[in-house]
């Protein structure tokens, strides 16, 4: 008998049940938070005279308190009253279950619905930790997007087809984690984005796979090197990304283009879309920025964020 393999299957299924019990329970949690918010702006007269119920729910907090704990405390109700009032507004709260509780602590101080759903989709789409989410809401992911209306964003339906454009999910500038380095090379900037690549992806947008550094390109029997190869799941197409340390010129969206062709030529198959071409630099002018028509083509910015002060 082997009873390592043994163990090992006793193990997997305690982990596996014990994942479903907990997704379970979240789910029930929010359900319960959900109704407990929406009984409370009933008692209160509506939601727009929710607000003004505070007394009441003072009152009844001391008594929950007392009979079920601290989870039912001024603060917790209010929240529970809140979330209601965003579930409800915006559409079907299903899917919005996904997310835990504790995340929604951090969702629901956000005031600007816009902001707060681009957090939820993040949230929704990318499975991001408590740590992830505070983490892009502390770097001012949504002030950074490169979307082109940033007051228009709705909840994603998981239901329905993402209808994505690599321009809606891009941040813009990226921050990548760098000692503070004056001879920072290429290949440094690279190696700093592979050791934080989930972090990287997160600001890239949703359904990014690596393919490789150096990326090899055979084209005429000629090589050709790509800084980075990407796939976009969403977006069915391959991304090549070029990094510069300096301000992206008029060579760079050159060779980019070069590389496009090339992708199209030797890597895609009838079934995937064009080949979308990624240069991130330093800084992008407007004059560049006019420069480049090509819509397959995106240029964002990078912002070093110095490692000895995050270890600080």
């Amino acid at each position: 008998m082997d009873y390592y393999k043994k163990i090992k299957n006793v193990i997997e299924n305690k982990e596996i049940n014990e994942g479903v019990r907990r997704l379970q329970s979240n789910k029930d949690t929010l359900e319960a938070y959900y109704e407990i918010g929406k009984l409370l702006v009933e008692a209160q007269g509506g939601e727009t005279r929710a607000k003004y119920g505070n007394e009441l729910i003072k009152n009844w907090s001391k008594k929950l308190v007392e009979q079920y704990g601290k989870g039912y405390d001024i603060s917790n109700l209010k929240r529970m009253r809140q979330f209601l009032i965003v579930t409800q507004k915006g559409g079907p709260a299903g899917h919005q279950f996904n997310i835990t509780w504790t995340h929604w602590r951090y969702l629901l101080p956000i005031k600007n619905e816009n902001e707060r759903n681009y957090y939820i989709n993040q949230c929704i789409l990318n499975n991001l930790s408590k740590r992830e989410l505070i983490k892009l809401i502390k770097e001012k992911a949504f002030d950074r997007l490169y979307y082109a209306d940033k007051n228009n964003i709705k909840l994603i339906d998981t239901n329905k087809e993402l209808d994505y454009s690599l321009k809606d999910m891009l941040l813009d500038p990226i921050i990548i984690k760098a000692l503070n380095n004056k001879n920072l090379s290429e290949k440094m900037l690279k190696k700093y984005i592979l050791e934080e690549l989930r972090d990287f992806f997160l600001q890239l947008g949703t359904g990014f796979l690596y393919a490789g550094s150096e990326y090899k390109l055979t084209y005429l029997d000629k090589p050709f090197y790509v800084d980075m190869m990407l796939f976009n799941t969403n977006l069915n197409c391959y991304i090549p990304v070029e990094l510069k340390l300096n301000n992206t010129n008029y060579k760079d969206i050159s060779q980019i283009q070069l590389y496009r062709k090339i992708v199209d030529k030797t890597l895609k198959m009838k079934y995937h879309n064009k080949t979308i071409g990624l240069i991130i630099s330093k800084n992008n002018d407007n004059f560049i920025m006019q420069y480049v028509n090509d819509y397959g083509i995106y240029l964002i910015s990078y912002k070093l964020n110095n490692m000895e002060r995050v270890r600080n």
